[in-house]
């Protein structure tokens, strides 16, 4: 594991998080559970903040909600002096329930909803980041509606192919999102925009894609676009005054991933910000506002799920499965994208690996898998298993497949673990069904 002061194994054997015994929080509050360290999201997000503060100046973090969001988690980064980036109208919705600053908010989304853009424009939040065509004539005539302007950002796509799984490349010339900048695409969306009397662009926004563990990816899609902002300077007499250069940063899944500590991932954004101090003067720009939108390195590694070990099969010479009570229902990535997961077993979490098995999840499917050729020791029914690294993308992208529980998420801290998502209930389940009074009995 890349254990650190807050993950590791205590002194009876167990894997302990956030000064918690994950024995003690199995018992106390269920499995499967997602548990968060709170000290290791709040180190995460000041390091990001300090590091943009002390060398860059102007700029803002902004935490990438889609990783995982819940009001606890907004007002973690309303206390860190971060902002946020949102995705829809259900984020927005729940960043504002927890009192974040909205002018401290960036709304992505390639195809917002009429009804998102009006919610958006009614909070008064910060920025919002224009993808298409349509969205920003529905935003002029929002606005226009409305007697305002609107700060806005162009997404564009500026030709960086990031390392990593095909799926979650999102600057290549084939993506459903932004304008390309090498087909001309990116520059006649930015004379639209201009001349939109309701709209304010302040800049450009791009995020070359996920889990990126080379740093030149960053700073040649920073290079990049500041020679885009030279050329509509030159060109269009506009000068940007921001750049948000997205998120994207990778975290430690196995042992075939790096694992980073903190300042590591502040040198990380130090090489970025030198690649757009360097291009600035190589252009003859004046430093942009500077934004990043760090998430799955802020609370991926920061997550664990804990499950309980039920049936055990074994194909002789072929497989031997472990079967938990949680499955693709709180954890859909091996399904989706065959991402790999380190596991532990926190009741003995001491003990050497022997035996390597897959992780089988409760659903009626055949690829419902946690993991497979998973080191562990000898497992039996009834032990704890803990998947690391799980604190993005895992609950918000949990579903009640099977009509299954969607697993409560406890925050740590200090050694006590409070509720910051509750257990659902039968009830949840089926809360929205409707019997049309023709079926009743």
């Amino acid at each position: 594991m890349n254990a650190r002061n807050t993950l590791g194994i205590n002194e009876k054997g167990h894997l302990s998080i956030g000064g918690a015994d994950c024995v003690d929080l199995a018992a106390e509050f269920g499995t499967p559970l997602y548990v968060f360290d709170e000290a290791y999201i709040r180190t995460m997000m000041s390091v990001y903040r300090d590091t943009i503060a002390r060398e860059y100046g102007d700029g803002l973090v902004l935490y990438a909600s889609k990783a995982f969001s819940c009001e606890a988690i907004y007002a973690i980064a309303r206390e860190e002096g971060i902002g946020a980036d949102v995705v829809s109208g259900g984020e927005l919705y729940t960043a504002m329930q927890a009192g974040f600053p909205a002018e401290k908010i960036c709304m992505h989304g390639n195809n917002k909803l009429p009804r998102e853009l009006r919610y958006a424009l009614d909070c008064g939040i910060g920025l919002i980041v224009v993808d298409s065509d349509s969205e920003a004539e529905d935003l002029e005539r929002e606005c226009a509606a409305r007697g305002r302007r609107q700060d806005v950002l162009l997404r564009i796509n500026p030709g960086v192919e990031a390392h990593t799984h095909a799926y979650v490349q999102t600057a290549t010339p084939d993506s459903k999102f932004g304008f390309s900048v090498a087909s001309g695409a990116a520059k006649s969306m930015t004379e639209h925009i201009l001349r939109c009397p309701h709209l304010r662009l302040r800049g450009f926004h791009c995020h070359i894609g996920s889990q990126i563990f080379e740093k030149s990816s960053f700073a040649v899609a920073a290079e990049k676009c500041l020679a885009f902002m030279a050329q509509l300077r030159d060109t269009l007499h506009f000068e940007a005054d921001t750049l948000n250069l997205g998120g994207g940063f990778g975290i430690w899944y196995t042992d075939k991933d790096e694992k980073f500590t903190p300042e590591k991932y502040a040198d990380y954004l130090r090489t970025l910000i030198r690649a757009v101090k360097e291009g600035c003067a190589r252009f003859g720009l004046g430093l942009p506002r500077l934004m990043i939108e760090p998430g799955r390195s802020i609370v991926g590694e920061a997550g664990i799920t804990l499950y309980t070990v039920g049936a055990i099969k074994e194909i002789a010479g072929i497989r031997k499965y472990l079967a938990v009570d949680g499955g693709m229902f709180d954890n859909p990535r091996f399904c989706l994208y065959r991402s790999e997961y380190t596991a532990v077993l926190a009741n003995r979490a001491a003990e050497p690996s022997r035996e390597l098995v897959s992780v089988a999840g409760k659903c009626c499917e055949s690829g419902d898998l946690i993991g497979v050729d998973m080191a562990l020791p000898k497992a039996e029914r009834g032990d704890l298993l803990a998947v690391l690294s799980t604190g993005a993308y895992n609950y918000s992208m949990a579903s009640n497949y099977n009509r299954n529980f969607i697993p409560p998420a406890v925050l740590v801290k200090d050694g006590k673990a409070e509720y910051i998502v509750r257990p659902q209930t039968p009830e949840d389940l089926v809360r929205n069904d409707v019997l049309p009074a023709r079926l009743r009995r």
